[in-house]
């Protein structure tokens, strides 16, 4: 870390203004910017797909390889979680029930 103390400067600022540009974005308009249709239907999954893609490999995958014995406390979990929600629709209630039944299988038994 022999860098000069005005290159690390340099890096802040420019991370400053990457950040405040991007998330100030929308202020930045005058105007709503017009989005296609197709576009505008896809960014309404945008949300669940993003939670898929950081829960599916956690719940899936153990050291880089997927999980290949059901004595795992995130199976079912998953499917303890999953039927709450597919019965009440309730993401609270989803993420408790998941926990639930996780925290037990995980700490007592060593799952």
């Amino acid at each position: 870390m022999n860098q000069p103390w005005w290159l690390l400067l340099i890096t802040i600022a420019g991370l400053t203004v990457v950040t405040v540009v991007t998330r100030a974005f929308f202020l930045i308009a005058n105007r709503e910017l017009p989005l296609p249709d197709w576009l505008r239907r896809g960014l309404k999954y945008a949300p669940l797909a993003a939670i898929a893609a950081v829960v599916a490999p956690e719940v899936l995958m153990k050291d880089g390889h997927l999980i290949q014995t059901l004595a795992d406390a995130r199976v079912p979990a998953v499917l303890a979680a999953s039927a709450w929600y597919f019965w009440k629709r309730s993401i609270l209630g989803t993420i408790v029930i998941g926990m639930a039944v996780y925290l037990p299988l995980h700490i007592a038994m060593g799952w």
